[in-house]
């Protein structure tokens, strides 16, 4: 087999671009989306369309617009996208201003115990209240505190054990989203564990530099406890030359974003499935490390002139594009499974349910990073809204960024094992390859062997948004809706978006780790789909 190493990434010029300059593939002859549900959802469409007058904040007006359309299916979201492109252009309309500021909440850094050479991290996923709703209450969970959980640090070649006690009075589970670890702490619904106990899986850490992520995984329930907050970032460190030479001071110029797109009620109740999802008044706020942004711009005071941002959208569905609100560029530096081989401009960076991204920011002036939300599923926000007002006060004059960041040998797929996965649904459940995974029995079951190389059709066979989450390995983009792949999609991922009647292939090799009891999963990560079923179990044996 040979492989190539990718040339200097060429300009993009085969994404169409969506609102707030998101790039996004079109599907090839895609129709019209459908609706996702049933006549009864049709009619809930019309109960919900114009309901209430539009709140005061940035965007509402598109998200109580988008949030009445109920089950029109993203066709209908995509007919309006014109016009809502329009007000979200970068050099266009922006978002009004803010009706409050507050400082950028920084999580925070979960220090670990290190004994014996093995460091440990101790977590605890319990329930607590928090304002999801502006000056409203809502019943929450979280890690270690009452709404979200704090951030890990890991180093590359470290053995690390987490202590993970459940108190939400329910199963849990607990998934390192992206992290190369052995099956059986992959933290997958086979290794559930009951309200009271303590999981504690160990194993050395595998992955180079990259940001990844720690939520739910348990059957049926992955929705209802992240939306209530389970999540928390992880960091990956390494020596390469690439990570000395980028920021990465944490909370000083090496700055964790983590997005949240929800539903709640006016009573603050936090909606997490179908029937929520369709209920009356709901409001759809937009979160930043926890806090409402809705009517709120947070800001951060940069002492560094360089500074790099991780940015995770932990949304159920919601896509999250991240732009500057004076329509300029971000380097961007790394996808979900690691450094680009080199700094990319790009002038916005949209991410699917589950996707990460780095940036870095050279800040001579003041910059507003803006987020443009997009409905994911039947409803949801839908807006650009001013998030983070930076201010530069670094005195220093960093170095080039280094003119090469990362080697990616892209692969010679011609000797490759090919497969077809199917996403498919049937009324409200949603399918792999036929197979409603809602189930560990009656989940689909892909079975490889150690050392296979592998690329697989990624078919979407619904016109709904889906974002395909891999467990075990990062995958390589081959196509994209029948296109090769150019700039940012030249890296590494874990989740991507697969839109309604279109297709991705991806390539990956399944190295260091074998199991004939505990499998992987592979799955839409819109966690509304994963529950309905679309997720399939993923076996890697000795042979």
């Amino acid at each position: 087999m040979t492989h190539t190493t990718d040339p200097a990434f060429e300009a993009d010029s085969n994404h169409e671009q969506g609102a707030g300059g998101g790039r996004r593939r079109r599907a090839k002859g895609a129709k019209a989306a459908k609706a996702e549900h049933s006549k009864a959802e049709r009619v809930k469409d019309g109960e919900h369309a114009g309901e209430g007058k539009a709140k005061r904040g940035k965007g509402v007006h598109r998200r109580r617009f988008l949030g009445g359309m109920a089950g029109v299916g993203l066709g209908a979201v995509a007919a309006a996208g014109s016009t809502f492109a329009l007000l979200a252009d970068a050099k266009g309309n922006k978002a009004g201003a803010a009706t409050n500021t507050a400082a950028l909440n920084i999580p925070d850094l979960l220090e670990g115990t290190t004994s014996g050479g093995t460091t440990t991290f101790t977590l605890e996923a319990r329930t607590g209240t928090a304002e999801v709703l502006s000056g409203v209450t809502s019943d929450t969970m979280g890690y270690n505190q009452s709404f979200l959980g704090p951030t890990m640090k890991w180093t590359s070649g470290d053995t690390v054990l987490l202590d993970i006690t459940n108190s939400l009075g329910e199963d849990t589970t607990v998934h390192f989203h992206g992290a190369h670890v052995p099956a059986k702490t992959d933290g997958g619904p086979q290794v559930a564990f009951s309200d009271g106990e303590t999981w504690s899986p160990t194993f050395t850490v595998k992955d180079d530099a990259k940001t990844l992520w720690y939520h739910p995984h348990a059957l049926g329930t992955t929705a209802k406890q992240a939306v209530h907050g389970l999540a928390g970032m992880i960091i990956v460190e390494d020596d390469s030359t690439a990570s000395s030479a980028l920021p990465g001071t944490y909370g000083t110029d090496d700055i964790p974003l983590i997005f949240q797109s929800l539903a709640t009620d006016s009573a603050g109740d936090i909606k997490y499935n179908l029937t929520g999802y369709l209920s009356s008044g709901l409001s759809f706020p937009l979160l930043l490390n926890g806090t409402n942004v809705d009517d709120t711009t947070l800001t951060f005071t940069a002492t560094r002139t360089r500074t790099r941002f991780r940015v995770l959208n932990a949304s159920p569905s919601d896509i999250i594009t991240i732009q500057r609100g004076d329509g300029g560029n971000l380097d961007q530096i790394a996808t979900d499974q690691g450094y680009l081989t080199a700094a990319t401009e790009v002038t916005s960076i949209r991410l699917v349910a589950g996707a990460r991204a780095e940036f870095v920011l050279d800040l001579s002036d003041a910059v507003t990073l803006q987020a443009v939300v997009t409905t994911g599923w039947v409803r949801g926000g839908s807006g650009t809204y001013d998030v983070l007002a930076i201010t530069a006060s670094g005195t220093d004059t960093p170095d080039d960024l280094p003119a090469a960041l990362n080697t990616i040998d892209r692969y010679d797929t011609s000797d490759f094992t090919a497969r077809t996965i199917t996403l498919g649904q049937s009324g409200t459940t949603m399918t792999i390859n036929g197979s409603a995974g809602t189930s560990m029995s009656s989940m689909a079951m892909i079975s490889t062997t150690l050392g296979s190389k592998e690329i697989w059709t990624i078919k979407n066979g619904t016109q709904l948004e889906h974002s395909f989450h891999l467990h075990d390995v990062p995958y390589q983009l081959i196509s994209v809706n029948g296109e090769d792949p150019t700039g940012v999609d030249l890296g590494w991922f874990d989740t991507y978006e697969v839109v309604g009647g279109g297709s991705i292939e991806i390539a990956m090799e399944f190295t260091d780790f074998s199991d004939d009891t505990y499998m992987y999963m592979l799955h839409c990560h819109l966690l509304q789909h994963e529950d309905e079923g679309m997720m399939a179990a993923l076996m890697v044996t000795d042979s």
